[in-house]
This record gives C-alpha cells, structure tokens and sequence, in this order.
C-alpha cells in the first residue's frame, strides 16, 4: 500500500469501531514503535522507518508467538 491516503483508509477499514481498540508508545530493538491495543490485550506491533520527516515504511507484527516476547528483555552477547 502505497501514499498516506491509502494507508490511512486501510488503517481505518481494519480496526474495530467499537471504541475497544487504542494505542500506545513503545520502543522496540531502540526504535519508535506503537503498540496496538485490543481491549487489553496486545494485538499489533507497529515499527516504522522514517527519512527525513516522513514515514516511508510501516512494519506490522502480530504473530501471537512473536508478541508473547515483545517485553523480555534480552541481553546482548556476541
């Protein structure tokens, strides 16, 4: 999907208009992130790529194995 236009129509088409679905800064591996809410439960992780002032690629995560991790923190070794 491509232009803000069209991701925001997406973006609008999918979530719930029930009012149950929120949002919520995060950091994830160091960078801006959004954590999407539904209810309680975490739904979506949204990580973006940005040049200059504009966001060019926006990342979803929402494999349910992937997000049961999302709040460990992990040490780094090499």
């Amino acid at each position: 999907i491509a232009g803000v236009e069209k991701v925001l129509r997406f973006l609008s088409a999918v979530m719930p208009t029930d009012g149950s679905a929120s949002a919520a800064p995060a950091l994830v591996n160091g960078g801006l992130a959004l954590r999407l809410l539904l209810g309680d439960e975490l739904d979506t992780i949204a990580t973006f790529r940005v040049d200059g002032d504009r966001v060019t690629e926006l990342y979803l995560v929402r494999n349910p194995d992937k997000l049961a991790h999302v709040d460990d923190v992990v040490p780094l070794t090499r």
